[in-house]
């Protein structure tokens, strides 16, 4: 099986790595709906939480794909920040090879 980034991760064995495991085949669509979002929409920048709301997702399995895809590299910072649900700074992101 492959490891992170191109399945889900996990730092423990036990309940973290089972939910891992839970989520592999979903992930994998996920991550390609992301991706496809961010392509789609270029050059726009989304911060995960609008990605999530945009393709109708939980953030909880949003986020973690967003960090799958940055570090495949196929996803970038954009330098933008945005407050997200819970008011904090969230990082914008852009699919690889959009205009600064």
């Amino acid at each position: 099986m492959p490891s992170y980034p191109d399945n889900p991760g996990w730092k423990a064995a036990g309940t973290s790595e089972d939910a891992a495991q839970e989520i592999t085949s979903h992930a994998k669509t996920v991550r390609g709906r992301v991706l496809g979002f961010l392509t789609k929409r270029h050059p726009g920048a989304f911060s995960a939480d609008e990605i999530a709301a945009a393709l109708d997702e939980n953030i909880l399995t949003v986020r973690p794909r967003v960090s799958e895809l940055r570090r495949s590299d196929l996803i970038e910072p954009t330098g933008e920040r945005r407050a997200n649900k819970s008011g904090m700074s969230a990082t914008c992101w852009r699919a690889k090879g959009g205009a600064s």
